[in-house]
């Protein structure tokens, strides 16, 4: 499982080169950056400190759109409740919801927003779910460099040694997705409804057995309609 790390217009570098660090010091290794600030510059590289490959070795992209192909599962981070998203959940959390979907997805983003006012509405949109760092008190926030610590080591807790099985393209949580997107519509639920994005954001929730007896059900009903 490869995850990746996605910093929204970050305008510090001196966050930048920090946030490169803790990825380093968790044992992770990819940074992606959309409109950021000079990331090479010196500051950067000196709070990067033994992990300017990371900063080398980032890529950099105009849109987050752009910077999210090829994910399978989006976690978007927020240190506060926006109505755009229905259910927030705690770091903690975050771990075990990975883990129970094992092979069906192989491909996890986490993406932070800008220093001062955090993701859009738009770009909570483009996330399956939300996550938050419960804090002991409103003020002082954490910075954009901590918050990336705090989601690294969580992360690093997870089991990388479990076997791997190569999971079909068909069986895949992505897949899964694209079915329960295109049933919505069909059975007449407009994506701009309220409900549509909500059934989207429940699945992300499923185990990897309940993704497959999705799967199967979806399927039934798509061979009914044939």
């Amino acid at each position: 499982m490869e995850i990746t790390f996605i910093l929204v217009e970050p305008a510090t570098p001196e966050n930048v080169g920090a946030s490169a660090r803790a990825l380093k010091t968790m044992g992770f290794s990819t940074l992606y950056l959309v409109n950021p600030c000079d990331h090479l510059s010196p500051p950067s590289r000196w709070l990067a400190h033994a992990s300017n490959d990371i900063l080398e070795k980032a890529k950099v992209f105009t849109t987050l759109q752009e910077a999210l192909k090829g994910s399978e599962l989006i976690i978007g981070t927020t240190a506060k409740k926006r109505s755009v998203k229905a259910d927030y959940y705690a770091l903690p959390e975050l771990s075990g919801i990975i883990t129970a979907k094992r092979n069906s997805i192989q491909n996890v983003a986490v993406v932070f927003g800008r220093e001062e006012s955090g993701l859009k509405n738009e770009e909570l949109k483009l996330c399956d779910f939300v996550t938050t760092v419960p804090l002991q008190t409103t003020y002082p926030s954490l910075n954009l460099a901590q918050a990336v610590m705090l989601y690294a080591y969580e992360l690093s807790k997870l089991n990388y040694a479990e076997k791997i099985v190569e999971q079909k393209n068909e069986e895949s949580f992505t897949a899964l997705k694209i079915k329960v997107n295109r049933l919505l519509v069909e059975t007449g639920f407009k994506p701009e409804s309220n409900i549509f994005p909500r059934f989207l954001e429940r699945i992300s929730f499923l185990t990897q057995d309940d993704i497959h007896l999705l799967h199967s059900f979806c399927n039934k009903i798509l061979e009914n309609k044939k």
